[in-house]
Formats: C-alpha cells, structure tokens, sequence
C-alpha cells in the first residue's frame, strides 16, 4: 500500500491501518516536506505564540514500526497501474491512496509576491510573522485572492489576531478583511453571528462576496474583484489554490480537482482512493476534513463497510484567549448545517489537547507547543 502526502489524511490512514493490520500489511508514506506543521501553528508562530521550531513535527522522526516513511519528491503518478515515480525511485501498490493536499501559487495573484504577505504556506506564514512584528501600525488588509481556499475560518481569525497581536503593544490599527463568502462561515449562522459581533466590537471592516484580484505594490493599493480599490500598509492574502500539478499530468482530476464517491472517497480508478483538499468531494478543504475522509478510507481497508458522514470539527480563533468550536455537516444534496461552541478559554485548552492528542498518535510521542525544543 502507498499513500502520497503525509498531511491529517495520510497521518490519520497510515496510523490507523498499520495500527489494525500490523505485519499483514507493507505501507509505504510519501511526502517531500519535512515535517508536519498544523494550520493553527502557523497563526501561533504568526502572532509570536511559539518559534517555528516549537510547531514543526519532523517526518524524520516518526517512530511507528509499519510505517516506511519516504522523503521525495513525485514525479509521475499512473492511477491504471497504480505506479508512482519519485525522485527516490519507483513504487507499485496494490492500494494507492493519494492526499497531496492543494497547492499554493502566490505568484498567481499580480503583486502579491512583491507587495505583501501570503500566510497559508508554512515558510510564508513564518515570513509573515516577522512582517508583523516590524510593522509599526496602520492599515492592514487581509483579504484572500482565489476560490476554493482551505480553513475558511482562518482570514477572520487572521483579522482577529492581528487586532489583538497591535493594540496590545499600543500600535495603530485599521483592519479590513476581504471573503468570497456571503458570511465569515457560511454553514454555521451561530458563528458567523459572533464572528461579526467581534468585528463590529473591534472595528475591523468586513467586505464580503469579493475577492483581491491583485496588488499595486509601488502605489500599495489591492485590486478588487469589483473593480475599487483599497489601500494598505500590510496585507496579508490568501493565494491561490491549485491541484498539485503531479495530480494534474495524471489523469486523476477533472475540472480542477480529483473527483469522489462522497461515500467511499473511491477514485474512478480501482484500487485507488483520494482524501482531502486534493479532491471535489464536496466539504471544505480543511485538515480535520481530510481526516475523517482517511479514518473511512482506512476502515473500508481494514474490511470495514464505513462511509463517510461529512462532518468536521473546527476550532475559532477569537483572540484573548477566547477558542469557539464549530460542528458542521456536509452531505451531498443538502444543505450544510453546522452550530457554535463558546467561545471561551476552556475551549482554548480543549485545542492545545486537539493537537497533542494527534502528534501523540501519529507521531508517537507527547507535544507541549509552549515548550521549545521538545519536538524536533
């Protein structure tokens, strides 16, 4: 068995089968990254929470036996043979299952790379955080570039974070966040209510059902989907999302991302699975997602006849050591539903043990984010 891309989908499946099936089954892990990073570190090491060394969970590290961990790049993926080329060599499956996740293309969007700042990538959300730290105040623009875009959340928590992170060393601070969306977190009304209560409360300017098409970097203005402008000192953007171009040259997607059965996560390839961001099975593209989507692929493995119910769980960034959780559902041919917890400083708690929880089981091992050094 392979299983390309060691993000929450590849982790969770790799653990859980190995975990079930022990010396019955040869799983292979694959992935060019050197380690792990969750998407809320990246805020953490953003808003100066913890170093980067403190967030990075290295792959050269995992200590479970059945999985043989590969770090290389792939070049070729043939889903009929269930063959993949990488720069480490060949490998052939009797499963593949592919959760490269999306990439990101900053260069997509005109001036961005010149004129500001992207925070989904890991080495941009650390270059981010230096941005932030020497910026003396003023207008701040956090706005995202493309659709579809992973952790809908993350701009308004984003926006949040940055309101806390300057007034509270007493800098000036004008924020606007810009969203595609019609409201901070469309399937849940609960919480997009309080994300805009916190907004109005902190003055921080909403503009929704549009996108950034652009940067001025030399006249430090963005470029609206609806033609107007907006001017900033900072800003902060969400690129663009692409299917891994590997994915692409395979004949695995169409119309931009990999098609599955909402139930099985099934490829029109047999023997061949696909989990997470990389496809258009239709909930957000989001880690907690992909790891439901691996926990029913692993179990229908295993010889289980699970299928997938849609549902994630998502924590919200209030600042102030404020977390809310949002539960939501997505089922195919219905509306998404979804409903609010908190927001309050338990829930802050009940996150940091989110991610230990995790690292503990993927990785084999205990993780406290506040103490440096004891991951890496």
């Amino acid at each position: 068995m392979v299983v390309l891309g060691a993000g929450f989908g590849g982790l969770e499946l790799a653990t859980t089968v190995t975990d079930e099936l022990g010396d019955d089954v040869e799983l292979t892990l694959i992935d060019r990254a050197e380690g792990f990073v969750f998407g809320f570190s990246k805020l953490d090491v953003m808003f100066g929470r913890h170093d980067p060394v403190q967030v990075l969970h290295r792959y050269d590290g995992m200590v479970n036996p059945g999985v043989r961990f590969v770090s290389a790049e792939i070049t070729a993926i043939d889903p009929s043979a269930r063959r993949v080329e990488t720069s480490a060599g060949t490998y052939e499956a009797d499963i593949l299952v592919v959760a490269l996740g999306a990439d990101l293309d900053p260069a997509a969007t005109p001036g961005l790379t010149e004129g500001g700042h992207e925070f989904y990538t890991v080495a941009g959300a650390f270059a981010a955080a230096e941005a932030i730290r020497d910026f003396p105040g003023g207008r701040v623009v956090v706005a995202v570039t493309s659709t579809p875009f992973k952790c809908p959340p993350a701009p308004s928590e984003t926006a949040l974070l940055t309101y806390e992170y300057l007034t509270s060393r007493g800098l000036p601070c004008d924020i606007t966040l810009v969203m595609p969306l019609g409201t901070p977190i469309p399937p849940s009304p609960d919480a997009s209510a309080a994300v805009l209560a916190a907004f109005a409360e902190r003055g921080i300017k909403w503009i929704p059902e549009r996108l950034v098409r652009g940067l001025d970097p030399e006249r430090k203005v963005a470029l609206l989907s609806d033609e107007t402008e907006l001017p900033y000192d900072l800003f902060l953007g969400v690129p663009a999302h692409r299917v891994p171009a590997v994915v692409a040259a395979s004949g695995l997607a169409v119309d931009g991302w990999i098609p599955v059965d909402p139930l099985t996560l099934e490829t029109s390839f047999p023997g061949v699975y696909a989990v997470g961001d990389v496809t258009s099975v239709g909930t957000p593209k989001a880690g907690v997602f992909a790891e439901g989507q691996a926990a029913v692929v692993a179990q229908r493995i295993i010889g289980h006849a699970r299928t997938y119910d849609g549902r994630g769980v998502c924590y919200l960034e209030f600042g102030g050591d404020q977390v809310a959780k949002v539960d939501v559902t997505f089922v195919a041919g219905q509306r998404p539903v979804g409903s609010l917890i908190g927001p309050s400083t338990d829930l802050a708690a009940d996150k940091t043990a989110f991610g230990a929880d995790r690292i503990r089981r993927w990785f084999g091992r205990e993780w406290s984010p506040s103490a440096a050094g004891t991951d890496g």
